[in-house]
């Protein structure tokens, strides 16, 4: 008999059909005569419920029934009296596909902690929390590729090997063939990367950036959605070694457009969720609450799905950096010193709690912050006319702070190899990004955005690592 994913089964009315379901037993628990099983099979957050009658056929299997085992079960689709539910299976035949030993089987039916499921990160998504996280991130990807389909940009595969640092901040991972034990040296010492395999030094990618914006250069819209490297050796909540970033790149686009489509693409995607993954967020959102409930009321985070929806009702604040340097500076918080980052001066990089306080004190509503002085932001920026700021641009959501952050590229070859040259990057490794400077460069944009910062901001959690499946940190390389 073909299987019913729990999802579909928990839709249907016909009741008296037999049908057959598979999944992972929550829980059991049993009367003198009836046993109650409660199964997931990771279609939806909710279980169905597989009614037993105990009997000397079925009285031995039901011994070996505990948390974690899976089932195939084939029953009677019957209508529920039973509270919050509309179906339950009565159980026919029952088959253990696979035992779990209730000695040493670790998700019990209890709840754990986010640390201790980090720790068995093998079995994790069986829990609720995580279930639904992964669902959500699911329908996010699904959401981002269908954002830019409909409006066709063409999605292109940025390689995850660079011999170039598109940050410029050199805290990249090195991919060598070389025998460590053995470093090949040249005539001056230093290694020989002429016998590695790719003959000179090569990394694993911060951002498919600088590719992008060469397809974009011919297919006008593109964008990227892949896995990029950081070798940051920091364990803040906020940081990974390996995450994904969305990255678009549009020809003809500048700073304006660029903020716009930022705009678009995130009511769009956070849209999708409230409409299409309501069960899970719900579920997410009691436990935000019950994980803040001992919190004063001002420390408590904005209802998920309400913050959601403050997304989406308004548009979003557009001011430049020079601007908000004075509303920030004019604060109070700022005043009583009671920001940890003082601002003091034009010039300063903003810190999340700036960003926050824009967003959730000043403003009330999600942010796009401009032109920011070139010190602190790539050489790749196109540069104002007042010889100071860029065409940069970052989006400031509440509770997060930044969660996108782009720019108008500079298209003029001699500024652009200028900067280059100032900043001691080797021109030797950019030819190929200066020399589309030189063949019918363009006015163009992009922008990218961090998907564990999204979904982190979408299911109300508060430790990146918990919103990607097997999470990569300093000192953990376990799974």
């Amino acid at each position: 008999m073909r299987r019913t994913e729990i999802k579909i089964l928990l839709q249907r009315t016909d009741f008296g059909q037999l049908i057959n379901v598979k999944g992972w037993v929550r829980t059991k628990r049993a009367s003198k005569n009836v046993a109650f099983i409660a199964l997931n099979d990771g279609s939806t957050l909710k279980n169905v419920q597989v009614v037993v009658e105990i009997n000397d056929q079925n009285k031995d299997i039901l011994e070996r029934i505990h948390s974690g085992a899976s089932l195939s079960v084939d029953g009677i689709l019957t209508e529920s009296l039973g509270k919050g539910q509309k179906v339950e299976i009565n159980a026919k035949n029952i088959e253990i596909l696979g035992e779990a030993n209730p000695e040493e089987y670790p998700l019990q039916p209890k709840k754990h902690s986010l640390e201790f499921l980090r720790e068995k990160a093998h079995l994790r998504f069986r829990t609720n929390t995580f279930s639904a996280i992964a669902r959500v991130r699911h329908a996010m990807i699904f959401a981002i590729h269908q954002f830019f389909n409909e409006r066709n940009f063409y999605n292109i595969h940025t390689p995850i090997i660079t011999g170039s640092d598109a940050e410029g901040a050199g805290e990249m991972f090195q991919v060598t063939t070389l025998n460590l034990e053995n470093i090949p040296k040249n005539d001056e010492g230093k290694v020989d990367y002429k016998k590695d395999f790719f003959g000179k030094p090569a990394n694993l990618t911060v951002s498919g950036q600088l590719e992008g914006e060469l397809a974009a250069l011919a297919l006008s819209k593109i964008y990227t959605f892949g896995p990029t490297f950081r070798a940051e050796n920091s364990n803040t909540t906020r940081h990974l070694a390996e995450f994904w970033m969305i990255e678009p790149e549009m020809a003809f686009y500048d700073l304006d457009d660029n903020a716009d489509l930022a705009e678009e693409m995130l009511k769009y995607v956070i849209k999708y969720a409230l409409d299409n993954c309501m069960d899970d967020l719900e579920f997410l959102s009691k436990r935000q609450q019950e994980e803040e409930k001992n919190k004063k009321a001002d420390e408590r985070s904005m209802e998920l799905i309400e913050k959601l929806n403050f997304i989406l009702a308004e548009p979003f604040i557009r001011i430049t950096y020079t601007e908000a340097i004075k509303i920030l500076k004019n604060s109070k918080p700022n005043k009583k010193k009671r920001f940890q980052y003082i601002i003091e001066e034009w010039g300063a990089d903003l810190q999340s709690e700036h960003e926050r306080y824009l967003v959730e004190k000043h403003f009330k509503r999600p942010v796009i912050l401009t032109d920011y002085p070139s010190s602190i932001k790539a050489f790749y920026m196109k540069q104002n006319e007042d010889g100071k700021t860029v065409r940069a641009m970052d989006v400031l959501f509440p509770q997060i702070g930044e969660i996108i952050g782009g720019s108008q590229r500079e298209e003029n070859f001699e500024k652009l190899q200028a900067k280059i040259k100032a900043l001691n990057i080797p021109e030797s490794s950019m030819w190929w990004y200066l020399e589309t400077r030189k063949f019918g460069t363009v006015p163009h944009s992009g922008f990218g955005l961090g998907f564990e910062r999204l979904i982190l901001f979408l299911t109300g959690m508060t430790n990146i690592r918990d919103v990607i499946p097997f999470p990569r940190t300093p000192q953990n390389l376990e799974f």
